[in-house]
């Protein structure tokens, strides 16, 4: 078996448990297999926003996990699916940059779904990248040990995996197995980030995801998920507490009557929601503001993907 090593490799820090590990560990697969759930298990707190809605990470987060000696930065990536639109393809392209660009790559399948649509494609995708890369089958809550065993074999004949993980993102059995075993294999050397540092994304960045998960659990059903938030101002108050005023961004005037509601009722709701999870995760009181506005197209403005962190396909 492989050891996970970077190209370059720092002098590592020494400590009682040994010499300090480092590395960044791709999270890729399908969408909705679980990965910001995942995530978000294996730090130990909210860094990736969950939604029912398919495609709901956009961009790259990163979530950071302190293990033993070692610091495991996850790179939580946009589903992989057949894009069809821009933004689509944006996020596809980002997904694959992302574990182009890590020291390990994880590939998260869904066990009830198994290799049906886009894991298969994945699989066949992954023959192309070097990094090592490790199986990780999750929600196996939901099948029976032998459907696992021959799932696991199936996707092992497409990629030489190093190591097979059987997982539940959800209550967290078997995430401390893929703990114990980054923070082995992961290259020695210093620790890019804070040790109380938990994500690399900006707060205003944060909230604006947070209020378009509130968003989507609202309204997944009505609304198009090309809907983007942006934290528009970030005011901190002389009594402790913070404003925020945060725009939701529409393609169309029968979305933004959705986003409302009857008599502003949704908007409320959302609004509600995202504060007190924000207040929460900031441990100051929060004003929120939220507007809707009908900005056309917006999927076709370089900006408005700059915003997301993605690059803008041509």
């Amino acid at each position: 078996m492989t050891d996970i090593m970077s190209e370059t490799e720092p002098t590592a820090v020494e400590t009682e448990k040994g010499p300090t590990r480092s590395g960044f560990v791709a999270l890729i697969g399908a969408t909705n297999a679980g990965k910001s759930t995942l995530v978000n298990k294996l730090v130990g707190a909210k860094v990736s926003i969950v939604s029912h809605k398919v495609q709901t990470t956009r961009a790259i987060v990163r979530g950071i996990a302190i293990h033993k000696n070692a610091q495991i930065v996850f790179m939580d990536t946009p589903g992989i699916f057949k894009p069809r639109r821009r933004l689509d393809r944006a996020m596809v392209t980002t997904a694959w940059g992302g574990a182009k660009d890590a020291d390990a790559i994880m590939m998260l399948i869904d066990s009830e779904r198994g290799l049906k649509g886009d894991a298969e494609t994945i699989l066949n995708g992954l023959k192309e990248v070097e990094q090592p890369k490790m199986l990780v089958l999750n929600k196996i809550d939901q099948v029976s040990r032998e459907e696992l065993l021959k799932l696991a074999t199936a996707a092992n004949e497409y990629v030489d995996f190093e190591r097979t993980f059987m997982i539940s993102a959800l209550n967290g059995s078997g995430c401390d197995d893929v703990l114990d075993y980054l923070a082995m294999k992961l290259p020695e050397g210093p620790w890019y980030y804070p040790e109380d540092q938990i994500s690399d994304l900006p707060m205003r960045q944060l909230a604006a995801e947070i209020t378009r998960e509130k968003l989507f659990l609202r309204l997944h059903q009505e609304l198009p998920y090309s809907s983007h938030v942006e934290t528009e101002k970030w005011e901190e108050r002389k009594d402790g507490s913070v404003r925020i005023e945060q725009v939701i961004y529409v393609e169309r005037d029968s979305q933004k009557k959705i986003a409302l509601g009857k008599n502003g009722d949704a908007i409320k709701a959302i609004s509600m929601a995202s504060r007190k999870e924000l207040s929460e995760i900031l441990e100051q009181p929060v004003h929120l503001f939220l507007f809707v506005k009908v900005r056309e197209n917006w999927g076709d403005d370089p900006e408005r993907f700059r915003e997301m962190g993605l690059e803008f396909p041509k």
